[in-house]
């Protein structure tokens, strides 16, 4: 059981694109490490109602990863909500190693690391994912 665990957690990091610039921070209510998976901009989120909310979110809040598998665009596609409000998606060219840790049951967080005002949608929020080992 413990080995399946490893061969998953490795074969995740070898396809994270953010890999090379991976940190690791102690989990405080667990005294566990969280490890950089990935940090990637919002997919979506001009479809999506970003601006209603951007105003009263922060970096730092966390935010949801939901899995879509019966996504009509993508099997792999992984929505990312703001307290219970969704905000678009992982990127598709990004998305692969997060949907098969979520499939996988890992423990994966995500926060929002930088929040701008930006005319392209793809720079206006940018989120980081994270494992707990």
């Amino acid at each position: 059981m413990r080995l399946t665990r490893i061969k998953r957690l490795l074969g995740l990091l070898t396809c994270c694109v953010a890999l090379c610039a991976a940190t690791a921070l102690p989990a405080e209510e667990t005294g566990r490490v969280r490890l950089l998976v990935q940090s990637s901009p919002l997919a979506g989120s001009q479809f999506h109602a970003l601006e209603v909310w951007r105003e009263k979110m922060r970096v730092g809040d966390v935010l949801t990863l939901v899995r879509e598998p019966d996504n009509p665009y993508d099997a792999k596609a992984v929505r990312v909500e703001w307290q219970g409000h969704k905000l678009g998606y992982v990127p598709r060219r990004e998305n692969r190693a997060v949907a098969a840790a979520l499939d996988a049951g890992e423990a994966l967080t995500a926060r929002i690391s930088r929040l701008r005002q930006d005319p392209d949608p793809w720079r206006r929020l940018e989120f980081e994912v994270w494992i707990e080992l």
